[in-house]
C-alpha cells in the first residue's frame, strides 16, 4: 500500500512544478515580447497629474453632489412624516461629510485691469469752432482773453460790437515803444513777435504769438480804466509773416462799465487775481524774485510836514535788504525806557545785509486784528447773484457756504465804538481811535505828541477820502479806525488771511517777504506816509504775499475788509482807485512780464502738448488737472502722473531743450499761466540769479521721477507688481465726488464726516443741488445758467483747499456736473452688504470719465473686519485704490434732518480726531498721508512695538504700513488693531504659538511653505 502511495505523491508533485514552470515560462514569454514591441510616442498634449488630496477632494466633491442632490430632492418633494426622520439622517450625513473633508469654496482672484481709454487718451479732435452760433471771431476773443470769459454775456457781446480788424504784412508793427497801449490783440492767422530790448540794445523775441493767442497787458487795461493811461515804454510786437488780427480797444470796458457799473468792482478784481496768481505765482514762487518786482520810485502824499525827521529814502533802491530770523542779534528795548523819537535802526548803505529785530521774534509786539465782519446779503440768497455778490464772494467777505448750511456759525466779536489803550509784549503799545472817541484823547508819542487825536483822525479821513476818490465822506464814518503803533510792532503776517487797508499818516511801514527755500526776509519797499498798503489781498481774497512791520513810530489809518467792501457797494468807482495803486507799485519788469507770461485755458479731454511736440514753453497749473501719459515704442501708452493747482508742467523739457517726453491732456477744465521760453531766456539774462532757481527746480523734478519709477497707479504698467496695493493714485485734489453705491449709504453723515475731518487740513466747502439752487436760485442748474455757474464753481475752488460734491441718487444734471467738475470720485459703499454695482455707477460705467475713481467701503465700529474686497473690485471696472472705514456709530443712526443737522453742529464744535479712518480719508486725498515701513530681522522685529508706542504717545497716526519679514507680520498686526498694547499682545501670543506648534520661535512666518500644518498655523495666528 506504501508504494502505490509514494508514487501517487511523486506523480502530484511533478505535475504541481510542470505546471509551475509552464505559467513561468509563458510569463517570461509576455515580458520578452512586450519589451521587444518598439514604443509608438504619446501624441503631444496635457498630461495630468494628480496629488493624492486632490484626488480625495474630486471624489469627496462627487460624493458630496450626489448627497446634496437626494437631500433637495427629499426637502423638493411632499415628504411624508415617515419620511422625515429619513431626511434628517441625510442631513447629518452632510454635514458630517463637510467636517471631514474640510471643502471649503475658493477665494476668488483680483482680476488685473487696464485703465480705461478715457483716462489714458487725449480726444483727437481740437476745438470745433463750427459748432457754435458765435462767430469765429467772437469765440478767439472770448477763448483767448481770459478776462472776457468772467463778463456776463450781454457785456461780452457789447464790447464785441467795438472789435476791428488789422491786416498786417511782414515786419510791419503792431505796436512799439513810445505809442498807446490801449488795445487787445488776438492773432486769427499768421505769427506775431513780442519784443523786449536786451541788454545790449537789440530786440529780443520773448514770445511767439500764433493762431488764437492774444497779445495784451491786463495792467495797461487797468490804467485805462483807472484813466492813467500810459505809451508803451519797451515792448513791441511786430508780425513775423502775413497776419490778420482782432483788436479790441480798451476804451470799449469804459463805455460798458457805465452801462453796467457794478460789474466794474468783479473786472478789476479779476485783474488783481491774475496779476497775483499768474504773474507772483510765476516769478516768485518759481523764479524766487522778490523786490525786483516792486518799483521804488514813487511819489507819495505829503500829508503832516514835520522837520527834523530824515529824509524818505527807500532802502531797497538798487540793493537787497535780507533780514536773518536768527534772533541772536536782536535788539531789545529796555522796559520803561521811552522810544526813541526817530524809530528803530535806519537801513545802511545801499548792498550792506543787515541783520535787524526778526520778523519771527516772540517779543516783537504784534498788532491786534479783529476778524472780517460777514456782510450781510442775505436777501440775495434766494436768486441769482449779481457780479458784485460775486465779488464779495472772491473777497471772502461773505458767510461760507457750509457755515449757512450747517448752522455751525460762530459770530465774529463785535467792534466797540472806542478802543482802550493796550499794553503789547516788550513794551510797545498799540491805540486804536474811532469818530466817537472822546475829545481829550491825544497822541500818545510822535511829533505830534499832546495834540488832539480827534483833528488828526479828521485830517486823515479827508486825505484818505481824496486818495481814494471817495464822493461822500461819511460813506468813511464807523468804518475807519486811527492806528498808533511803536517801533518794532508786527501789523500783519504773510500768510493771513484776515487783511485790511492801511494808510500810512506819519513815519513807514516795511514792507517784507519771505525768500523762497531760505529763513530770510527781505525788504520789498518800503510805504511813506500818503500810501496805501494791503489792498491787493483785500480785492483778491487771497492770503497776503508779505510782512507788515513798523520798523519806527507810526501813525496808520485801519479799514477792514469787510468795511471796504460796503464803501465798494456805495460807491463802486472806489475799486479804481485801490487798484491803480496796485499797479502804480509793480516794478517796469512786471510790467513786460505781463505781456510775456500768457493766462490759458485748456477744456477737458484736450490735449496740452503730446509726445515729440517742440518744448517752448513752461505751465504752471492754477485750477483744474492734468494727466500726463507716456507712449511706449509698442505702442501700449502709460499713466505717468497727474498735475493739480501750482504744480509746474514741462519744465524739464524748456530747460534742456528735448521734445516733449509725454502727453498732457487735461482731465477737465483747466486754467494755466503759460511761461515762454523766450520769456525765461530773458529773466535769466537780467537776472542771473534766476539760473540758481531753474537748476533747484531741474534737480527736483529729476529726482522726482527716480523715485518715481514704479508710478503711482496699481497694476498700471510701469512695473508695480499687480499685488501692490496703493492707495494715493493722486495728491493735490482740489475737488472730489462722493457717489453712493446704494441707497442705504447714509451720504448726508458721511459728508460730513469727511468735511469735518478735512477741516483740520484747510478750508473745505461742501456742495450739493440743493445748496446750489439755495445759493444761486431755482434755475441754477439749467442749460442757460451753465456758464454763469461754471464761473462760480471755479471762484469757489479758488477760495478753499478742497471742494467737496454730493451727487444726487440719479443720474440729474447736478450728478453730471459733479463727476465733470471731480478730480477723484468716490465710490461709497457698505462693506457689510453684499458685493454689489449701483444703478447710478451702471451709468457711470458706460460713460468716459476722466476722473480717476476710488472705492470706499464703510464698516461699523463694532462689526467684524472687511471681508471680500475682491469681490466688491471685480465687478468694478479700473479703480486706482480701494479704502476701508471704520465708522462711528453716530454716522448710521437714523436721525431725522433736523437731528443731524444737530448733531453735526456739535460735532464741528469740537477738532476732528487725527487717528480716526475719516481723518485718514482726508490725508490721501490731500496727499498728506503717513506711511509706516518695517524691516525684518527675526526676533529682533518685536522692537517695533515699541516704536510703534511712541508713535502712538507722540501723537502720530498712521495711514499706510508695511514691511519685510517679520515686519510685514507686526505690520499686518498693528493695521487689524490699530493699538500697539493689542498688537503686542497678539505678537505674544504668536510666539507662543511657534514654540509650541514647532519648537523654535524662530519660524519663518513669512517663508512660503506648503502642507495643512503651515497653512492651519498661520490661520491661528492671522484670525
Amino acid at each position: 500500500m506504501e508504494a502505490p502511495l509514494q508514487t501517487g505523491v511523486v506523480l502530484g508533485v511533478m505535475i504541481g512544478a510542470g505546471v509551475a514552470v509552464l505559467v513561468t515560462a509563458v510569463l517570461i514569454l509576455l515580458l520578452v515580447r512586450r519589451l521587444r514591441v518598439p514604443k509608438t510616442p504619446a501624441p503631444d498634449g496635457p498630461r495630468y497629474r494628480f496629488r493624492k488630496r486632490d484626488k480625495v477632494l474630486f471624489y469627496g466633491r462627487k460624493i458630496m453632489r450626489k448627497v446634496s442632490q437626494s437631500t433637495s430632492s427629499l426637502v423638493d418633494a411632499s415628504v411624508s412624516t415617515a419620511s422625515r426622520p429619513r431626511m434628517k439622517k441625510k442631513l447629518k450625513m452632510l454635514n458630517i461629510a463637510k467636517k471631514i473633508l474640510r471643502i471649503q469654496k475658493e477665494a476668488p482672484t483680483l482680476q488685473r485691469k487696464e485703465p480705461p481709454p478715457a483716462v489714458l487718451e487725449a480726444d483727437l479732435t481740437e476745438g470745433d469752432l463750427a459748432n457754435s452760433h458765435l462767430p469765429s471771431e467772437v469765440l478767439y476773443m472770448l477763448k483767448n482773453v481770459r478776462v472776457l470769459g468772467h463778463f456776463e454775456k450781454p457785456l461780452f457781446l457789447e464790447l464785441c460790437r467795438h472789435m476791428v480788424f488789422q491786416r498786417l504784412g511782414q515786419g510791419d508793427y503792431v505796436f512799439r515803444p513810445g505809442q498807446p497801449d490801449a488795445s487787445i490783440y488776438v492773432v486769427q492767422d499768421g505769427l506775431l513777435e513780442l519784443c523786449l530790448p536786451g541788454p545790449d540794445g537789440k530786440e529780443c523775441v520773448v514770445k511767439e504769438v500764433v493762431p488764437g493767442d492774444s497779445v495784451n497787458s491786463l495792467l495797461s487795461i487797468l490804467d485805462v480804466i483807472t484813466g492813467h493811461q500810459h505809451p508803451q515804454r519797451t515792448v513791441s510786437a511786430r508780425a513775423a509773416r502775413d497776419s490778420t488780427v482782432l483788436r479790441l480797444p480798451v476804451e470799449a470796458f469804459s463805455a460798458v462799465f457805465t452801462k453796467y457799473p457794478e460789474s466794474l468792482v468783479r473786472v478789476v478784481q479779476i485783474i488783481m487775481v491774475r496779476l497775483q496768481r499768474v504773474t507772483f505765482l510765476a516769478l516768485h514762487n518759481y523764479l524766487g524774485l522778490t523786490n525786483e518786482l516792486f518799483s521804488h520810485e514813487i511819489q507819495p502824499l505829503r500829508l503832516f510836514p514835520s522837520p527834523g525827521l530824515p529824509a524818505r529814502t527807500s532802502p531797497v533802491r538798487g540793493s537787497k535788504r535780507v533780514i536773518s530770523t536768527s534772533a541772536a542779534d536782536e535788539p531789545r528795548e529796555t522796559p520803561g525806557r521811552p522810544p526813541d523819537p526817530t524809530g528803530a535802526p535806519l537801513p545802511g548803505p545801499p548792498g550792506e545785509l543787515v541783520k535787524p529785530t526778526s520778523l519771527e521774534a516772540p517779543s516783537a509786539p504784534l498788532l491786534s486784528r479783529c476778524i472780517s465782519m460777514p456782510v450781510d446779503i442775505s436777501g440775495l440768497q434766494g436768486g441769482p447773484r449779481s457780479d458784485f455778490d460775486m465779488a464779495y464772494e472772491r473777497g471772502r467777505i461773505s458767510m461760507s457756504l457750509q457755515e449757512e448750511t450747517s448752522g455751525v456759525i460762530q459770530a465774529a466779536p463785535a467792534r466797540t465804538p472806542t478802543q482802550e489803550l493796550r499794553e503789547q509784549p516788550a513794551g510797545a503799545c498799540e491805540y486804536s481811535y474811532c469818530e466817537d472817541e472822546s475829545a481829550t484823547g491825544r497822541c500818545p508819542f510822535g511829533p505830534y505828541q499832546g495834540r488832539q487825536t480827534s483833528s488828526i483822525f479828521e485830517a486823515a479821513k479827508q486825505e484818505l477820502a481824496k486818495l481814494m476818490r471817495i464822493e461822500d465822506p461819511a460813506l468813511l464814518n464807523s468804518r475807519v479806525l486811527l492806528h498808533h503803533a511803536k517801533a518794532g510792532t508786527i501789523i500783519a503776517r504773510q500768510g493771513d488771511q484776515d487783511v485790511s487797508l492801511h494808510f500810512v499818516l506819519w513815519g513807514c511801514l516795511h514792507v517784507y517777504q519771505r525768500m523762497i527755500n531760505k529763513a530770510e526776509d527781505v525788504c520789498l519797499f518800503v510805504a511813506q506816509p500818503g500810501e496805501l498798503v494791503g489792498q491787493l489781498a483785500v480785492l483778491t481774497g487771497e492770503p497776503l504775499i508779505f510782512t507788515l512791520r513798523a520798523q519806527r513810530d507810526c501813525t496808520f489809518l485801519r479799514i477792514s475788509k469787510s468795511d471796504f467792501y460796503e464803501i465798494m457797494r456805495a460807491q463802486p468807482s472806489v475799486v479804481l482807485s485801490a487798484a491803480h495803486t496796485v499797479a502804480a507799485r509793480m516794478s517796469p519788469f512786471v510790467r513786460q512780464m505781463d505781456f510775456a507770461i500768457d493766462w490759458t485755458a485748456v477744456e477737458a479731454g484736450r490735449a496740452l502738448y503730446r509726445q515729440g511736440d517742440r518744448s517752448d514753453c513752461t505751465y504752471i497749473v492754477l485750477n483744474g488737472r492734468l494727466r500726463s501719459v507716456i507712449q511706449r515704442g509698442s505702442g501700449k501708452k502709460e499713466l505717468v502722473g497727474e498735475y493739480g493747482r501750482g504744480d509746474l508742467i514741462g519744465v524739464v523739457e524748456a530747460l534742456t531743450r528735448q521734445p516733449r517726453a509725454t502727453t498732457v491732456h487735461a482731465v477737465r477744465d483747466t486754467e494755466l499761466a503759460k511761461l515762454p521760453e523766450g520769456t525765461l531766456g530773458h529773466i535769466k539774462r537780467r537776472y542771473p540769479q534766476v539760473v540758481t532757481r531753474l537748476i533747484h527746480l531741474l534737480s527736483q523734478k529729476i529726482l522726482g521721477n527716480l523715485q518715481q519709477l514704479q508710478g503711482p497707479f496699481p497694476g498700471s504698467g510701469l512695473g508695480v507688481p499687480p499685488h501692490s496695493e496703493l492707495t494715493n493714485p493722486a495728491s493735490n485734489l482740489a475737488t472730489v465726488a462722493v457717489l453712493p453705491v446704494c441707497a442705504e449709504v447714509p451720504m448726508v453723515a458721511f459728508m460730513l464726516e469727511l468735511q469735518h475731518a478735512l477741516q483740520a487740513i484747510g478750508p473745505t466747502l461742501l456742495l450739493n443741488s440743493d445748496i446750489i439752487r439755495a445759493r444761486l436760485g431755482a434755475s441754477a442748474l439749467d442749460s442757460i445758467q451753465e456758464f454763469r455757474l461754471s464761473g462760480w464753481l471755479a471762484q469757489q475752488e479758488d477760495t478753499h483747499r478742497i471742494v467737496l460734491y454730493q451727487t444726487d441718487t440719479s443720474l440729474t444734471p447736478w450728478t453730471v456736473r459733479c463727476l465733470r467738475q471731480a478730480d477723484c470720485i468716490l465710490i461709497v459703499g457698505l462693506g457689510d452688504q453684499e458685493p454689489t454695482l449701483g444703478q447710478l455707477e451702471q451709468m457711470l460705467e458706460n460713460t468716459a470719465v476722466r476722473a480717476l475713481k476710488q472705492l470706499v467701503l464703510l464698516h461699523r465700529e463694532e462689526g467684524p473686519g472687511p471681508t471680500r474686497t475682491v469681490e466688491w473690485l471685480n465687478m468694478r471696472s479700473w479703480c486706482s485704490g480701494h479704502l476701508h472705514l471704520r465708522c462711528p456709530r453716530r454716522l448710521f443712526s437714523r436721525r431725522s434732518p433736523a437731528k443731524l443737522h444737530e448733531l453735526y453742529e456739535k460735532v464741528f464744535s469740537r477738532r476732528a480726531d487725527r487717528h480716526s479712518d475719516f481723518s485718514r480719508l482726508a490725508r490721501v486725498l490731500t496727499g498728506n498721508t503717513i506711511a509706516l515701513v518695517l524691516g525684518g530681522g527675526g526676533a529682533r522685529g518685536c522692537s517695533h512695538i515699541g516704536v510703534l508706542k511712541a508713535l502712538e504717545e507722540a501723537g502720530v497716526p498712521v495711514d499706510l504700513v508695511g514691511g519685510t519679514s517679520i515686519g510685514s507680520f507686526i505690520g499686518a498686526l498693528y493695521a487689524e488693531e490699530r493699538s500697539a498694547s493689542r498688537t503686542k499682545q497678539r505678537a505674544r501670543e504668536w510666539a507662543k504659538v511657534c514654540v509650541v506648534e514647532r519648537g523654535s520661535p524662530t519660524l519663518g512666518a513669512s517663508c512660503p511653505r506648503g502642507g495643512g500644518g503651515a497653512s492651519g498655523l498661520l490661520l491661528t495666528l492671522l484670525t
